[in-house]
């Protein structure tokens, strides 16, 4: 017997996508020494009320015709704040951008609570990041376009001849404990979204210290962009929040994230009303608490209702992305 069930194990309508079970007198009981994986690949039939189901991890649609479209591996669909990702999709799409011999796509939480997806590629020649991910824009959703590309010589592999996505090396090298240096050198070779650009002025090294952290990368140049970088919503409400005690200033809104993504763009924009920035900051998390006001009322910033409309629009939507991905 084939049952076509969905998350909760409940049979799926038909031309709804659900993962194709396996019953009858012909399933076995397990896997022979390894219970773990018994008990998530074999579960009691509560269809025939008797015997065992296996659980194939074939993602199918059921055709009113009654034949069944194959539709992928659930093993290799996960969700990124909040949206279901089918990462073979954006291997395909991958492999299809010129110079990209292979891909191999995963989910990662080097950081805790902080899931982003990660592309390996093999190539024979140098990999560009921004004009790679700007060629999968152009197919895939923003949410599908992967956080960090790495490039290998070779994939590691399982005794059996498969891709170990286990072993896959992280993209950098893990963000380091309040008051440790950077770390510069990682275990892999992350491709280079454009020549580095050295940092100018107190206001660009406070930007990019924040930015290194709470994206976990090595380090930030001022011509990085913070949503290339692997930043969204949810981090940009992190990195405003550091971001306005280490400038000791609450002049910064968090849509000037969105609005200036990159180094020097920010700090070019927050120049015009921050007059006075700390001297070279390496760990914002040590620096003291926003000061009070001066007495001269610093320069303006703009327009500052359509600011706080967008900066509220901004907290809802990193709210709303906080509360699908508590959902799950």
């Amino acid at each position: 017997a084939l049952y076509i069930l969905d998350d909760t194990q409940a049979p799926a309508a038909d031309d709804q996508e659900g993962e194709l079970w396996i019953g009858g007198e012909g399933v076995a009981q397990g896997y022979f020494q390894r219970r773990d994986l018994s008990a998530d690949r074999f579960h009691p039939d509560p269809f025939a009320g008797h015997g065992r189901m296996y659980r194939t991890g074939d993602l199918v649609r059921k055709r009113p015709d009654g034949k069944l479209d194959y539709l992928g591996r659930a093993d290799f669909q996960v969700k990124i704040r909040g949206h279901r990702i089918e990462l073979g999709e954006i291997e395909t799409t991958l492999e299809s951008t010129h110079g990209i011999r292979q891909a191999v796509v995963i989910a990662r939480e080097d950081l805790p609570g902080d899931v982003r997806l990660v592309a390996y590629v093999t190539s024979a020649g140098p990999v560009d990041a921004v004009t790679i991910k700007t060629s999968l824009a152009e197919h895939l959703p923003e949410v599908m376009i992967p956080a960090h590309i790495v490039k290998l010589d070779s994939f590691p592999l399982t005794p059996n001849g498969k891709v170990d996505r286990k072993a896959l090396p992280a993209p950098f090298a893990v963000a380091p404990a309040p008051g440790a240096p950077m770390v510069s050198d990682a275990p892999a070779t992350a491709a280079t979204d454009r020549p580095a650009v050295a940092l100018e002025g107190n206001l660009e090294d406070a930007i990019a210290a924040v930015w290194a952290r709470v994206l976990g990368v090595p380090q930030v140049s001022r011509s990085d962009n913070f949503f290339t970088l692997g930043g969204h919503s949810l981090l940009a409400v992190q990195a405003h929040r550091e971001m306005k005690v280490a400038l000791n200033s609450d002049r910064l809104a968090i849509t000037d994230i969105f609005r200036f993504p990159v180094v020097s763009a920010l700090a070019a924009h927050l120049g015009k009303s921050i007059t006075t920035v700390p001297a070279r900051v390496t760990n914002p998390s040590h620096v003291s608490a926003p000061a009070a006001a001066p007495s001269a009322p610093p320069a303006a910033t703009g327009d500052a209702p359509a600011d706080e409309r967008m900066d509220a629009m901004a907290r809802r939507r990193a709210m709303r992305e906080a509360r699908e991905k508590a959902l799950g």
